[in-house]
């Protein structure tokens, strides 16, 4: 058979023009669907042939028979005279590069969240929503939802459909709204549950639980560096984000964080939600961040005690805390006394961490699993300098998911 192949192309001699050229246009779109993502912006300048296929229907089918991609992670960083954040770069993980990516359509607009390969931005003045493909730029306004309390998070999940939650409301009277793509509508809003076994020991110890006292004053550092009290201050970006795990039932639980900094588990699919305990006691000063990846949720904490500072992996899990990954104290050491504040995302079995403050700044990526850490080479901003990021989100990247 092997002998058959090579007599009809021409025996073991290479032919003048063999090549990508001489493929049929069925079998070079297989072939270009198979290309690094950060190829797809080259195509259209290849020749026109690519570009044709670029923008071909069977291209984007074969783009679809990929199994999956690696992650891009979606950097946000504070434009320049600009009080909202600006979408700019994104790492790709598969390349281990800094790729950029396209910005948020129209004007503008901090993103909210992220599913597949879709992103959410919302308008911060009229909280109008927009999904789009920060690959290739497609983007549509969602329908406006049904008049609510005030946004407490929103959250993202699924591919074919995908779904949006507006969760609202102030605790304990938290409601949620979702938007079903393959409706292209919002369902009523829902009132959520609080599970009777969501109090935390540690807040009724402090008066909390309708004691005697009612101090609950936690303190944080803002996205400024700055150490606030009661109220945690978060940007315009990850004011609203939230952490979604998906089981393989299509259930799924969101992850935010309260305005005290409290972790909230909101189980979509039963309606109901819990506040967990909290990690570290009142009056202790860190920055705190949720994420998913694996199909669990993480707590990322940077504090710092006995002279050094410490960034952890929590899980909450048999009702308790447990610490699954640390970064080693070689690194972490470097944010000792620097008031950094850490802006996280997962995917997979990775977690990216950000941390940022006026004086160190850095990205990292950790593979759960092995606890193994990795320090990502800066990404220059447009004067050179080494830019500080201030939100994250993932999203794999893909040509062919609409919107």
């Amino acid at each position: 058979m092997a002998a058959a192949v090579v007599a009809r192309c021409g025996g073991a001699k290479k032919r003048k023009g063999e090549g990508l050229g001489e493929m049929h246009d069925d079998v070079l779109e297989l072939v270009l669907a198979r290309l690094p993502p950060a190829s797809y912006f080259r195509l259209r300048g290849v020749c026109r042939r690519w570009s044709d296929a670029a923008s071909s229907p069977t291209f984007l089918a074969a783009c679809g028979r990929v199994p999956a991609r690696d992650p891009w992670f979606l950097m946000l960083s504070e434009g320049e005279g600009q009080e909202r954040r600006l979408p700019a770069v994104a790492f790709d993980a598969g390349e281990g590069e800094w790729a950029r990516c396209g910005g948020a359509p129209g004007h503008v607009m901090p993103v909210v969240a992220a599913s597949g390969g879709r992103v959410l931005y919302r308008a911060p003045d009229t909280g109008e929503l927009t999904v789009a493909n920060p690959l290739t730029g497609a983007s549509r306004v969602l329908p406006a939802p049904p008049p609510g309390a005030a946004l407490h998070a929103v959250a993202m999940y699924g591919s074919s459909p995908y779904r949006v939650v507006l969760i609202t409301g102030d605790l304990p009277d938290l409601s949620m709204t979702v938007f079903d793509s393959s409706k292209n509508a919002w369902d009523d809003a829902v009132a959520l549950s609080r599970k009777p076994d969501a109090s935390s020991p540690e807040r009724d110890a402090e008066g909390g639980g309708g004691g005697g006292g009612d101090d609950e004053t936690v303190y944080f550092l803002s996205k400024s560096g700055d150490v606030m009290a009661t109220n945690m201050q978060r940007s315009a970006s990850r004011q609203y984000s939230s952490a979604v795990t998906c089981g393989d039932g299509g259930e799924a639980v969101a992850y935010f964080l309260s305005n005290s900094g409290a972790v909230v588990a909101c189980d979509l699919s039963r309606r109901a939600f819990a506040e967990l305990p909290r990690i570290l006691p009142v009056y202790f000063e860190y920055s705190i961040d949720v994420v998913a990846c694996g199909g669990r949720a993480y707590v990322v904490v940077l504090s710092e005690l006995l002279g050094t500072a410490s960034l952890r992996l929590w899980e909450f899990a048999g009702g308790a805390w447990r610490q699954v990954a640390a970064m080693p104290p070689a690194m972490s050491h470097a944010f000792h006394g620097k008031k950094a504040d850490v802006n996280c995302v997962g995917h997979g079995d990775r977690v990216m961490v950000c941390v940022s403050s006026g004086e160190a700044n850095g990205c990292f990526m950790c593979d759960v699993p092995t606890n193994r850490w990795e320090e990502l080479p800066p990404c220059a901003g447009a004067g050179g300098e080494p830019m500080d990021f201030v939100a994250a989100f993932s999203f794999e990247p893909r040509m062919e998911v609409t919107v």
